[in-house]
This record gives structure tokens, sequence and C-alpha cells, in this order.
């Protein structure tokens, strides 16, 4: 019998018996149940253990009745934004409204409110001031202590704060919600929640605690921004379940206390995760308005593995997933690839196999998962650790297989592969496997910059690793007649990128013949390095001084270089190189940017009516 949905009204609680369920799930994402949608997942975990969950996606925040749909929950109210963050969601980096949101119903762009997680929370506490609500998801967990807002262009103080959330769920967080989920069902208060790994509360005092790390105050974080970097950097040092020691932010009636993440899940825990009973599609209800555009980025991808050990400073997946490194296993894998094949919309290609970064698919090394990551050096950069395992057996064994499956013509790599880690590689196989079954016709990669001090504050490689990897790429497309193009992903205007820095850029990108169909402005968002960096305009871990560009017309000069190309950028692109002092970059010359022009538009003069006719409105 196939499972159905969870339940999204009271009528079909009631359908399965229920009084009221154990959990009720506040979303702000549509309902999708498929496993890249973190509420199916949650939902179906909790389910799969023994509780009841109810889903109430997208409430009209406006109406409490919107919230009530199940009435109060036995056990809590989870609440998530969704996916995405609701900021990112909503707004350009240019803080601009976007007119889609790809997370509800038809791409509807108004189906959530600016920053959903506090919304939610408060109107629950309002209205239920008795029963629990428990923070979870990606905008919570980059909001578990005080951090940056770029909305508000100011310092924020921790989530709990502003919400008077009774705990917060940070990471990935099966394990922790299935541990909270138990304890409440034993009897326990959430007040006595306060020993689980993967949390995040208040408490007015730290006796209780053992040797946690007080970390700079509100107060003092309000004041000095040397304080927010060095907070941060002991913040990513103990972001680690094994080495982590409980950290304590001080405000003035008590502390946000941040117990060590939650053990990465086993690859059997991750096959269990990934086995869970769902539909794989987005609930009827959504059905009129054509669905939840999301779901069709993933509906024939698989998830491999999570975590990250590449740890660039401007993401935020190392502060929320972690450096550990989670697969799951090709039995697991092959079984869902199988049952993919048989859905009647299955065209015979799979648009993806993989997680944050495709070829990793072990932990970096040895010792991580017993002594944990190490906190005075990065796996990758600036040179891959010595002790670095460099090892794409298993994944191009994965792929294999994947090929072999009956009705499967191509299986592609588009989650994104790291380069770098593909160039310390000595075994060829992967490389050579990668160019002749796996790629689209392009293949996108991430050198994000070639100014190697950019470079070296983005947590990237060096720009001769992104060379020889492209030389090699097209060395080895042209010795085989294939067809493909690598694509490479750039940011702008990232801390410590000065106009002499994008002009290099821009240099590199026109000897390439390269012009980008899209261009990436930095977006700081809570829970990066970088987001730091822009904030307190100095590098982190020498706190020496930083030039960060946040003037609208920098951004647009730096930005308008890596398209140089294009006409309607010229006038920016000139405006660029006059204030860096590079005029010879002007001309029509080989070397030239962009050619000479009058940067003053001269407009015709309208010719004079004759009587009696009308002038055309032309659009």
């Amino acid at each position: 019998m196939t499972q159905p949905f969870l339940p999204v009204t009271l009528e079909e609680a009631e359908k399965r018996g229920w009084e009221f369920p154990d959990f009720v799930l506040v979303s702000g994402d549509a309902y999708v149940d498929h496993p890249a949608f973190a509420p199916a997942v949650i939902g179906r975990w909790l389910e799969a253990h023994g509780f009841s969950v109810g889903i109430i996606p997208q409430p009209d925040w406006t109406d409490p009745e919107a919230f009530s749909v199940f009435g109060t929950p036995r056990l809590a109210f989870l609440v998530t934004a969704g996916n995405m963050d609701s900021m990112v969601n909503h707004y350009t980096v240019n803080k601009k409204r976007r007119r889609q949101d790809a997370y509800s119903p038809g791409g509807a762009s108004e189906k959530r409110p600016d920053r959903a997680a506090t919304v939610y929370t408060r109107k629950l506490k309002k209205l239920f001031p008795k029963t629990p609500v428990i923070l979870g998801g990606l905008e919570a967990s980059l909001r578990r202590m005080a951090h940056y807002d770029y909305w508000e262009d100011r310092m924020k103080p921790s989530i709990l704060m502003d919400t008077k959330a009774d705990l917060l769920v940070y990471g990935m967080g099966e394990r922790t919600i299935l541990e909270i989920a138990e304890a409440l069902n034993s009897g326990l208060s959430a007040a006595n929640l306060t020993f689980i790994p993967g949390t995040a509360f208040y408490s007015r005092e730290l006796d209780t605690f053992d040797n946690p790390l007080v970390l700079p105050s509100w107060r003092t974080l309000q004041s000095s921004k040397k304080q927010v970097a060095r907070s941060f950097l002991r913040q990513m040092d103990h972001n680690d379940p094994v080495t982590g020691q409980p950290l304590a932010e001080p405000y003035d009636t008590g502390f946000i206390v941040q117990l060590p993440p939650a053990e990465p899940l086993t690859t059997a825990e991750m096959d269990q995760v990934y086995r869970l009973p769902y539909l794989r599609r987005a609930h009827p209800q959504y059905d009129k308005a054509g669905g939840v555009p999301a779901l069709d980025e993933v509906q024939f991808s698989l998830t491999s593995s999570r975590g990250c050990f590449g740890a660039c400073h401007f993401c935020a997946i190392t502060y929320h997933q972690g450096k550990t490194v989670q697969p799951r296993s090709h039995e697991a894998i092959l079984e869902e690839a199988a049952a993919m094949t048989q859905d009647p919309a299955f065209k015979g290609y799979f648009h993806d196999v993989g997680g944050p970064t495709a070829n990793f698919r072990q932990p970096a090394c040895e010792k991580m998962t017993t002594s944990g990551a190490c906190t005075h050096r990065q796996c990758l950069t600036p040179q891959p650790c010595p002790n670095l395992t460099v090892d794409h057996h298993d994944y191009v064994t994965l792929l294999q297989k994947l090929r072999k499956l009956p009705r499967v013509k191509k299986v592609f790599v588009r989650s994104g592969v790291r380069y770098d880690y593909v160039m310390a590689d000595t075994d060829p196989t992967f490389f050579e496997e990668l160019c002749r079954h796996h790629v689209s016709g392009q293949l996108r990669v991430a050198p994000e910059h070639v100014d190697e001090k950019v470079l070296a504050l983005m947590g990237k490689p060096s720009k001769e690793v992104y060379e020889a990897f492209r030389k090699r790429f097209e060395d080895f497309n042209a010795r085989e007649n294939l067809n493909q193009f690598l694509v490479p992903y750039l940011i702008s205007s990232h801390p410590g990128s000065d106009l002499k820095a994008a002009i290099e850029l821009a240099l590199y990108l026109k000897e390439l013949g390269h012009t980008p169909e899209q261009v990436q402005d930095f977006y700081p968002t809570p829970g990066t390095l970088s987001t730091v960096m822009y904030y307190t305009e100095m590098n982190p871990v020498t706190e020496e001084p930083l030039f960060v560009p946040k003037e609208p017309d920098e951004k647009r000069m730096q930005r308008a270089l890596l398209q140089a190309k294009l006409p309607e950028n010229h006038a920016l692109v000139r405006q660029a190189l006059n204030k860096a002092g590079r005029r010879d970059l002007i001309g029509r010359h080989p070397d030239a940017l962009v050619p000479p022009g009058d940067e003053v538009k001269k407009t015709k003069p309208a010719p004079p009516k004759s009587q009696g006719s009308r002038r055309k409105n032309n659009r």
C-alpha cells in the first residue's frame, strides 16, 4: 500500500485516527514529499520512529487560524523557513525583490514572510504559549549566534533572543530531532533539554555546563568589529563533533549556549533517511498552480553524500553541514536510481549524482572521524594537506554502476567538481571518466577569481591550479573529439577585491575569449567567514585592514569588468579603467578591454511634428 502524504489538514489527520499529532511542522516551503526537501525528511524521519507529524506549509502569517490547523500538538511545534534562507529567497544581492520563489506553488513570490523562521515562531509563541517551539533549518542554523545582517546592515542577536524559541536545532537535524522527540515523549520538558548535541538554547546560568567556552558578549559585539571576527573564528574552531566545546554567548539577562554538533550520520543511517517512503512529488493541492518549480531541478538527481571539507570562505555549508563527508552506500543509491527509472517522466537522464561537492565521497583523512577536523589549517588550501586522502575510486565505481542501469542514457555530474582535488589525484581515471561520460556539454567549475590575494581570502586554490585543470580539460577534449566546454563560476566584489583585481580577472577572461553569461556579486549571508570580512573590513585571521567594495558604483564597475565585451557595459568599464589609472586598456588595439567612446549620450533632436500629426509611443 502506498504511503499517503503527511497530513496538511485536520481531515487528513483524522483519517489516520489522530486526535492531534505529536508534532506540527510549520514550513516556509510548499510541501514536496521528496528527500531534497528538509521538511519532508524530518517529517518522514519522525514518522518512521513512531511519531505523528502534521505539516502546515506556507501558512498565511497574518491569519492566526492558519497556525491552528491541527490545534495544539502533543509534544511541540517544529519551525523552519524552508530549504533556503527567506531573505536570500526574496532579495537579490542588490536588495531588489525577486519575482519568483521556486519553493512555492507556481513560483509565486508572496507565500512566505521575510525572516520566516522568526515570524512563524513569534506567532506560535503568542498563540500557544505553553507549547514548546523548536527552530531548525538553514535560516535558523546560520543565525544561532549573534551575526551580521546584510539586509539591515547591522549586527543582530541570536535568533533565539529574537524569537524566544525553546530550542534550536542546527546542522542536518535527523539525529538531533529524534533525540529531542524521545526526550519530550519521556516526559522531560523543553527547558530540561540542555544536553542534546546539535542544539542551542537560552540559559540564565552556566553552572550546569562542563567547561563552556565563553565568547564575546552581545554588548561587546555591537561595539567591536575585531571581537566579531574573533568570535566567529572560535565558533568555526568548535564546529566539530569530536573536538567542539560548548559555547556561551553572554547577553544582559543570560546566555545563548551552543552544544557541540551532533555526530554525522553513518552510511547505514544515511541510507535509512533516503529509503523513507517519499512520494517524490508535490502535494496535490498545488496541481492547479502548476506544481512546485524547485522539484524540477532535483526530481531525477541523486544525493550521494553530505558534508564538505572544501571550506570555501563564502559558503555556509561548512558552518551548517560540517566538514565530515557522509556517503550513502552504492546499494541504496542504485536502489533509488532504479526506482526513478520507472517514473513515466524519466527520459533516461540522471541530472546529477553528488552533494555539496560531487567528488567528495569520504572524509578528508583517516584522523578526521576519530580526532576531528584540524583548526590550524584547511584540507585543500593553500595546498592540499599531506594527510589528505585523494581517491576517486569509489565515486567512479558508483557512476559506472549507474550508467549500466536499464533505461539510463546519461549520468551527469552537475553539483560541482572540486578541480583542485581532481588535480591532486595521481590516478587519471576519474578525470577521463568525467569527460567521456558525465559532462552535459558544459562542465561547471568554480575558480571564482584569479587574483592570488582574493583567492586566498576566498579559501580557493591558486590560479595556476585552475589553469592546469583547464588546459588538461581542453587537451583531453580535443584529443577525444569531444565538443565540451568549461563554464567558470565567478564572484565579483568579494572582500579584498579592488578594481586592480577585477581588471586582472577581466584581462584573464579576455585572454580566454570568455564572457560569462552571469556574474554573481558577493552576497553577505550569515555563517560565512567572507561575511565577517565584509562587515569588519579586516582579515579575521590576521586582523589586518581589508578593502571591501561596498559602494554601488564600485560594485557595478567590478561586475561590468567581468562582462567588458557587452556594449551596454562599455561606459562603466571605461569609468573603472579611468579610476584605476588603466587608460592603456581603452582603445581599439588587441590588448584593449573596451573601445573609446563619448560617455555622454547625445540624443538626436526629434523631427518637427507635422500639423495635426501624433507622436508614436515607441517602447
